[in-house]
């Protein structure tokens, strides 16, 4: 990563605490690791990038539905799922400063070196060789590569290590208040994902909903997921908010599917006016234990390209497995008729393709894309700056702001009547302190969209000023048609 755009990701950090997006959780107590609390802004943003996900999902297709299911699950599920067994990391730790790292963050972090040392060719073999042997789950090589290219720890300095081990990533409690006699019978998981709330609940849902494969279950949540190198702001976090769907096909048909999923999901990125050349997909070379294909949808943060999205052919896994440790079916009657043999295909259990976004991600990708410092020359030749947010004005936590040049003369009476007006459709912010070029400032550093002054010109002649927060261009418009300009841009 160059210092210019570590300095930039710093800055985005700086400013979504400074402005109200996100602050680090338990602050007054020094805060807590890998936690963040949304504010207000923040809060109206994340909200308005789920809106848009669940709108998408379940009111433009007629064929996905949503759940909500709870966080808390039967432990049996996490065995089926194969986390019990299979969710971990390969772990390493320093013997000097006691710190433990992800194997392929601390080898990805020594690539990196090399790249901006301009061995692309040595980069390039070392992730290969990384890839390689963490799909084979061979530590011993993992820990050779990490003697061969004298990688540090970067607190102590020393490349004291430990063996490689797996380290499980879910957080475990006890469910109830009485102790039980064994303390297994009262274990139960956090969970580390959303999508087995959906799995479990499959034919609830087909069956309530009137479901005909092909179909989806969309859900949002929370998970949580015991991250020993959570870094890189909300990027990696302990606690984090998924956007899931599982859509559940027939066998033989999942290739399409996955294929017509994998180009949907990137241009919805792309309908947010998203620019295209930061996009790229990323083939999965490791498969996960379920998976039949995989790919990421990854973004060019000021930190490089990552991960935002996953879609995944999870084949019938799934419910294969839950029917197994449940003992209850999970097939579905298919009464379509099969071409190959004139008869209905009956019964199976359907195949999963998965559709999988980091909430906080692409709240972190939409502020990233957002963020410009500009230079701006005035009239008389002199320059100035102003930090602004490009967010997208359907995603704007605020949409309109509602300005009285003046806190007299009648005219925060006509600027409330606007805001009653506009607030039952969008969200709206009204303030009449300081001078207008600062009320404007403070704007722009928000991401607001638009901006509306009353002025005495209103008393006369019912118009009013409209600035637009991307060119700074003002216009007068009717009163009466403020409303309707923001809810054609939005």
């Amino acid at each position: 990563m160059s210092i210019q755009h570590n300095n930039k990701f710093q800055e985005i950090i700086s400013h979504a605490k400074e402005y109200g997006f996100v602050f680090p959780s338990s602050e007054i107590y020094d805060g807590l690791s890998a936690v963040y609390d949304y504010g207000p802004y923040g809060a109206e943003l994340k909200k308005n990038i789920r809106d848009y996900w669940w709108k998408s999902m379940t009111q433009f297709n007629d064929n996905i539905v949503g759940i909500d299911a709870a966080i808390f699950m039967h432990p049996t599920t996490w065995k089926a799922s194969g986390h019990v067994d299979n969710f971990s990391d390969p772990m390493i730790d320093n013997k000097d400063s006691k710190k433990r790292y992800r194997v392929d963050h601390l080898i990805e972090a020594k690539a990196e070196e090399l790249a901006l040392e301009g061995k692309k060719e040595e980069e390039y073999e070392l992730l290969k060789k990384m890839d390689e042997y963490l799909a084979a789950d061979d530590f011993v090589a993992l820990k050779n590569i990490i003697e061969e290219y004298k990688i540090k720890c970067s607190v102590s300095g020393t490349s004291n290590w430990t063996d490689i081990r797996q380290f499980n990533l879910m957080f475990k409690t006890e469910f109830g208040a009485v102790a039980a006699d064994n303390a297994e019978d009262n274990i139960v998981y956090l969970r580390p994902e959303t999508a087995q709330g959906i799995f479990v609940n499959f034919l609830n849902v087909q069956k309530t909903a009137r479901m005909k494969i092909p179909f989806g279950i969309a859900q949002t949540g929370k998970a949580f997921r015991n991250e020993i190198v959570a870094r890189q702001f909300i990027f990696r976090m302990r606690e984090f908010e998924q956007m899931e769907m599982q859509f559940f096909v027939r066998p033989g048909t999942e290739d399409e599917w996955y294929k017509y999923w994998k180009n949907e999901r990137l241009n919805w990125h792309l309908s947010l006016g998203l620019p295209k050349e930061k996009y790229r997909y990323h083939d999965h070379v490791k498969l996960a234990h379920y998976a039949k294909e995989a790919c990421d949808i990854e973004y060019e943060f000021p930190i490089g390209f990552k991960e935002v999205e996953g879609i995944h052919s999870r084949s019938d896994f799934d419910l294969s497995q839950h029917q197994q440790f449940s003992k209850k079916k999970q097939q579905y009657f298919d009464n379509d008729i099969n071409p190959e043999t004139g008869k209905a295909f009956g019964n199976y259990i359907p195949y999963v393709i998965e559709t999988s976004i980091g909430l906080d991600r692409m709240f972190l990708l939409v502020l990233s894309n957002a963020y410009e410092e500009e230079t701006i020359t005035k009239e008389d030749g002199s320059t100035d700056t102003r930090i602004v947010l490009h967010i997208p004005a359907k995603l704007a936590p605020v949409k309109l702001a509602v300005l009285p040049l003046l806190k007299k003369d009648g005219l925060p009476e006509i600027a409330q009547q606007l805001m009653a007006d506009c607030k039952p459709y969008f969200k709206c912010f009204y303030e009449e302190k300081d001078a207008i070029g600062k009320r404007y400032r403070r704007q722009d550093a928000i991401g607001t969209p638009f901006c509306v002054t009353i002025d005495h010109q209103t008393k006369e002649d019912n118009t009013v000023t409209i600035r637009f927060r991307d060119s700074m261009k003002q216009e007068r418009i009717a009163f009466n048609k403020v409303r309707e300009l923001v809810m054609q841009n939005l």
